[in-house]
Formats: C-alpha cells, structure tokens, sequence
C-alpha cells in the first residue's frame, strides 16, 4: 500500500487527469484507469470490491431511466420539425427588427431547451438554421455565432434536463424540485441575453440589420397569428406531458420522462415525419448517448469512491473551508473551482467532482439544497463557453459555415459568459427566485 499523504495523491491524480485529457484520451477512461491504478496502490486487492458495490449502486438506481427516456425523446422531437417550424414562424415575427433573427435564435433555444435538453442537438439545429441565414444578411459573425453557441446551451439548465437529473440522482435531491427550480433561473438567464442582443444591435445597427421586407412572405396578421399557435401548442404539449404531470403529483420524473418520449413520438406521427428509419435512427442516437452517459457514470463512481477514499475530498474540503470571508467566502470558492474545472471537463465530471465534495458544506453552512444546487449548474452553462475545452464551441464550429472561425465564436459567447455571472449574483441577492416555485409543488 501507498504510503503517499493524500494531498499528494490529489495532487497525482489532478496532474494525470489534466495530461490526459490534453492528449486527448476519452475523459471516461482517464478518470477510470487513473483511479483503479492510485486505488490499488492505496488500497490494494479491496479496492475491487468497493468500487463494484458502488458502480452497481449506481446503474441500478431507478432514477437513471429518465436519462434515456429524456434522450429519446430530445431526439424524436428533433426528427417532428417542431423547431424548424418555430423559428421560420418567428422569423415572420421579428425578421423586420434590429437582430431580429438573433432574437428568434434565442426563442427557438428557450423552446428546445423546454423540449430537447441536449446540448449537442440544440446547437446543431440553431447551427443548421439561424446561422447561415443571420449571416446571408450580413449580420456580425461574432454575434450570430456566440447567440446561436449561447441559445444552444440554454439546454442543459432549463428542464427538462440530464444534468438536473444527474445532479438529483448523486446528492439524493428531488429531480422534481430540480426542474421547477431551474425554470425561472432559466428564463431569467434566457432575458438577461435578449436584452443584451436587442440593446446591442441598437447601439450597432450596422452588425444586425434588418432583414428586407420582399424577403418575408406578405401573410395576413390573422394568418399569422394562426401559424403561430400551431408552432406554439405541439411545443405546450410536450412541455405539459413532462412538467405538468410532475408538478401536479401525478407522476415523478422516470415516468414523466416516459410520458414525454412517446408524446413527442405521437407527435412526430402527426407531422408525417415517422417511419421506421427514423424510429431506427433515434432509438440508435439514444443508445450511443445513453452508453456514453452510463460509461462516464461508471468511471466517475471509480473516480469518486477512490478519490474520496484515500482523503482527497477532505484536502478540497480544507481549501474550501479555509477561504476568507465567512460562509459566502467559502460559497465562492466553491462557485470559482466549479468555474475553473468548466475550462478543462464536460459537466458531467464536474458533477462527479463537486457533489460529493460540495453538498455537505452547503448543507453545514445552511444554505438550501435545492439553491445550492441550481447555482452549481447556472455556473455549469459556462463551461461549454469557456476555452480551452468548450464543447458548445466546438459544436458550433463543425456546423459552422468556413467563413465562422474559432475565434468569431470565442468573442461571441464571452459577453454571454459575462451574462451567467450576472444572473448568478441576481439568484444570490434573490434566492426565492430559485425555492419559489419547487415549494408550490403538489407533493
């Protein structure tokens, strides 16, 4: 057995993760093969047994089914045209306005992330979309590309959501409560970026004109209020088939995430867009997800029970707990290091990283859990828009046309970047805008 003092051993499996991922090895297999190798060294033979109790814990716990269930269901919604039909909708709304089609972007995102929550998707549909037509009327490359990074991100926050069910899942929290605490924190971030775009492109006219009027089809205003409900009501529907039923009782999230999947299913039938191809090609995309999901969930339980095990929760504890200022001191530190991580790891090592570590000091310093909790995945939206490892960024980029560069990306979304943390002090100064609607829930 290792002799080595467990800030040492942090300080090891810190450096090991880091190389790792910067040479570009699956995150999934460096937190596994670093954590079953220091795991041996400490531990020696045990190490096996406990971290097969804990894996096994873990996959078999009932609220991981909402995983692929909301995953399916993401993917089922993307192949009814639901967004698409949305945002050509809008456009006939706000296509004669200043940044009128970045607005749009940032209302179809709100929408897919009601419906969608993932992330991947999200953006490839803003990406396939709103980007080539924001840029065909001369719209700054940097705006069009950061809104349309941005807007697709608002899917791992709003519900429903993997990352909230994850969250809810590793620190015994309601998934249910979860949701409606996300809801305003959401559309609160979602407003604070429509005003930023809409005060923006009247300062700077000139990097988001208006589109043409011969461009927009001349419909009636009746018409166009009737086009605008059959958007809107298949999109109510779905929002209603999950979150209602949790709000009211009447289901939890696992069977409200059922619910979802096959209402988007019956939905997708209503808009001539199922067959059996595309049932073939989304219960495929939902396996691929769900595997990698289950993969990493596997790895991190290694990670968490090794890491946690030889001490290295108690060395970030004594970082955290010796930071000045009192309980918000020790709030921020904790807000920082999620920050931080953001620029390296995907959220959901993150996620493996801080709960465990962070929940019982947020629970000693009296903070509510379910606040807590959402403030840790507002940070998490950053994380997708922070360099250098940001998935957001890199989605958009491949979808991008050539023109779009990394770097017009990475000045777009860092005003956005600027947003989150002005929303994460709105949520700290009122903190019933997060307990508020999770506490008028039917239990």
């Amino acid at each position: 057995m290792s002799e080595l003092s467990p800030e040492i051993l942090t300080l090891i499996m810190a450096v090991v993760i880091l190389v790792g991922i910067l040479v570009g090895f699956p995150i999934a297999f460096v937190f596994g093969t670093i954590s079953l190798v220091l795991g041996y060294l400490v531990f020696g033979t045990a190490v096996f047994p406990l971290i097969y109790m804990r894996i096994f814990d873990m996959m078999t716990n009932y609220l991981l089914l909402a995983v692929p269930l909301f995953v399916f269901m993401g993917v089922m919604l993307h192949h009814a045209g639901l967004a698409e039909k949305l945002y050509n909708v809008l456009y006939l709304w706000f296509g004669n306005t200043r940044g009128g089609l970045a607005i749009v972007t940032i209302l179809v995102g709100i929408t897919i992330a009601k419906t969608v929550g993932i992330i991947a998707a999200s953006i490839a549909m803003l990406s396939v979309t709103g980007l080539p037509a924001m840029l065909k009327r001369n719209y700054s490359k940097s705006l069009a590309s950061g809104t349309v990074c941005a807007s697709g991100c608002l899917g791992i926050l709003i519900p429903p959501s993997i990352m909230l069910v994850t969250y809810g899942m590793m620190a015994g929290l309601s998934v249910g409560r979860l949701f409606f605490g996300a809801i305003i924190p959401g559309l609160i971030l979602s407003g604070t970026y429509l005003i930023y775009v809409v005060v923006r492109c009247y300062l700077q006219p000139a990097i988001a004109p208006a589109a043409p009027p011969e461009e927009r089809a001349s419909i009636a205003p009746t018409r166009k209020i009737l086009m605008f409900i059959t958007a809107v009501v298949p999109i109510a529907v779905v929002i209603l088939s999950v979150l209602g039923v949790i709000f009211f009782g009447i289901a939890p999230p696992t069977e409200a995430a059922a619910i979802g999947g096959f209402v988007a299913m019956l939905l997708a039938i209503a808009h001539g867009r199922f067959n059996f191809g595309v049932l073939k090609e989304a219960v495929t995309a939902t396996i691929r997800i769900s595997a990698f999901i289950f993969l990493f969930i596997a790895m991190a339980m290694v990670f968490t029970s090794v890491f946690l095990g030889f001490g290295g929760g108690a060395v970030v504890t004594g970082i955290i707990l010796g930071a000045p200022g009192g309980e918000w001191g020790m709030f921020a530190a904790i807000m920082f290091m999620v920050f931080v991580l953001g620029m390296f790891l995907d959220w959901l090592p993150i996620l493996f990283i801080i709960v465990p570590i962070a929940t019982p000091i947020a629970a000693d310093l009296g903070f509510d859990s379910i606040w807590f909790a959402i403030m840790v995945c507002t940070n998490l939206q950053m994380c997708f828009m922070t360099p250098p490892f940001a998935g957001g960024i890199f989605i958009t980029r491949g979808l991008a046309p050539p023109e779009v560069t990394t770097g017009d990306i990475i000045r777009g979304v860092l005003p956005f970047v600027g947003l989150v943390i002005v929303t994460l002090g709105i949520l700290v100064a009122f903190p019933e805008l997060v307990t508020w609607l999770p506490n008028q829930m039917i239990r």
